[in-house]
């Protein structure tokens, strides 16, 4: 349980930014399945980007709580898709 409190705490910070790609995606008519697809991608580039500068010590901390990149990062996909989903879902109601 406090492995996932870590993760949630992890993906705070990046959840207006997933909201405002589904916003924005979804105004460009983009369908569901690409805009997680799309997501996909976002979140390899963010494991990138933070492997390559300064957030290795962000990671270091998760590892030292038992969490691995790979669980970090999966969850945080899963966690965007739950959220997700149901957003775009009611979005395109309005759209």
């Amino acid at each position: 349980m406090n492995q996932l409190f870590s993760i949630f705490l992890f993906y705070k910070p990046y959840i207006f930014w997933s909201f405002g790609l589904n916003i924005i995606f979804s105004f460009l008519k983009y369908d569901i399945l690409t805009i997680l697809i799309a997501k996909v991608f976002l979140v390899v580039f963010l494991w990138f980007y933070l492997n390559e500068t300064d957030g290795k010590q962000k990671l270091a901390t998760y590892k030292n709580l038992g969490i691995s990149t790979f669980k970090l990062f999966g969850w945080l996909y899963i966690i965007d898709l739950i959220l997700s989903i149901p957003f775009l879902l009611i979005l395109r109601g309005f759209i």
